[in-house]
């Protein structure tokens, strides 16, 4: 290996050794985004619900004390031997407390039927937090990419320049030696400034697009921005499979499927709720009451429940069954949607592929047409209205191999959003 191309290529492996992959973005993006910790504060929630569909299966336990004041003391009437009397019942003044528990015994699948939703709807909170990880993720990399394609078209302008100014000290040169019009020497001028301003223009929206990514991974607005290249390969296989996967794992279906079997639950939660309910009911109770025999007892009893007619629920039954509905129909809009997806996203990777090749024949001809259109006019073979065109030939067909690189590149991320599975 010559010297040369050795020194570059170590500069090239050092400089991408301390450079930010786009799995490293992603994973700063992913632990520090507000977004993604809005989504997992509602899997808290969720998680939250879910213990306490769950906890219904557990006993309530009540206390509760008062005390009772009244202006005579209780008592009740009655004859013995002809003779009306009367006889206290209860003192003027007593204190109440009691403990009671109750356990449900059986709900006809009321409280099941609960947690099955409350499991169902943490499942779709779950699901819903992929897709927002999802959505950075290709947010970061649409950002990822918008740096690298404006970094080397920035480069692309520079080098732009550089050719431009050693083209005008060829026209300055040969115009001291009266072999072209001073024409020619306010053309290249002209040509230089415009390259320029071009320059400061790209960079300009190359310093935003920085900005930008470092807004994605919540840091400050200016901080140093340096990339590696290297992006993820595209996915070797077929579009059928790529649709397939993606009807499997797609997380924004997950969800769906996930809230239509809530509503399910829901449903059947609420028509158990017309069934008998049968309750243990137990616990001590006392009484101040010097009449009493006992004032603190301790009882027990089983009782049921059955809500014979109740106008609304099956309404409202009815109701949740036609919101499963819509969201039904969602799911089947939104499977198309997918399938359309990954299919513009697999023809722009294919057209992509074959313009990149296009165009990395292209440049060294370009190159080597610039070379010999240079030569020529050195020699008053050639006008420099030929070198400019030549010259703005090699620039268009570097920036055409960078914009085919790096829409290959995002053309291979989008099918892997498209799919799921980043």
């Amino acid at each position: 290996m010559p010297r040369t191309n050795f020194l570059w290529l170590s500069l090239f492996f050092v400089a991408n050794l301390h450079a930010e992959n786009l799995n490293d973005a992603w994973t700063v993006a992913l632990n520090s985004n507000h977004q993604i910790k809005a989504a997992q504060a509602n899997i808290d929630v969720s998680q939250e619900q879910l213990q306490a569909a769950e906890g219904q299966n557990l006993p309530d336990l009540n206390v509760g004390t008062g005390y009772t004041q009244y202006n005579e003391t209780p008592s009740a009437k009655t004859s013995i031997e002809g003779k009306a009397t009367q006889f206290s019942m209860q003192q003027m003044g007593s204190v109440k407390a009691q403990a009671m528990a109750t356990l449900p015994i059986y709900t006809s699948g009321k409280i099941t039927h609960n947690i099955n939703a409350a499991q169902a709807t943490l499942d779709a909170t779950q699901a819903s937090e992929q897709v927002a990880a999802l959505n950075l993720k290709m947010q970061v990399a649409d950002s990822y990419i918008a740096v690298l394609r404006l970094e080397d078209a920035v480069q692309v302008a520079q080098s732009h320049i550089h050719s431009l100014e050693s083209h005008q000290k060829d026209v300055k040169n040969l115009f001291d030696q009266g072999v072209v019009a001073k024409n020619d020497v306010l053309a290249a001028d002209v040509e230089l400034l415009n390259a320029k301003q071009l320059l400061l223009q790209a960079a300009n929206v190359y310093d935003n697009a920085k900005a930008r990514y470092n807004q994605l991974l919540t840091r400050p607005l200016t901080t140093k921005v340096e990339l590696a290249k290297h992006v993820p390969e595209l996915p070797k296989t077929t579009l059928e499979n790529l649709n397939q996967s993606a009807l499997n794992q797609r997380p924004e279906l997950l969800v769906l499927n996930e809230q239509i079997e809530s509503l399910h639950e829901q449903t059947k939660a609420m028509k158990a709720g017309l069934m008998p309910q049968v309750a243990l009911n137990g616990g001590y109770q006392y009484q101040q009451n010097r009449y009493q025999a006992y004032e603190g007892l301790w009882q027990a009893n089983v009782g049921v429940d059955w809500k014979l007619y109740d106008g609304s629920t099956n309404h409202k039954g009815e109701a949740l069954e036609k919101q499963a509905l819509v969201l039904k129909e969602q799911h089947e809009e939104l499977s198309g949607q997918i399938l359309l997806q990954i299919r513009q996203a697999w023809l722009d990777s294919q057209e992509t592929q074959q313009r990149l090749q296009v165009a990395k024949q292209t440049i060294l001809q370009a190159d080597e047409n610039l070379k010999v259109t240079t030569d020529r006019y050195q020699q008053g073979l050639a006008t420099h209205t030929e070198v400019i065109q030549a010259e703005d030939l090699r620039t268009i067909t570097h920036n055409n191999l960078n914009n085919a690189n790096y829409d290959f590149a995002l053309a291979g991320l989008r099918i892997k959003r498209a799919v799921g599975n980043f």
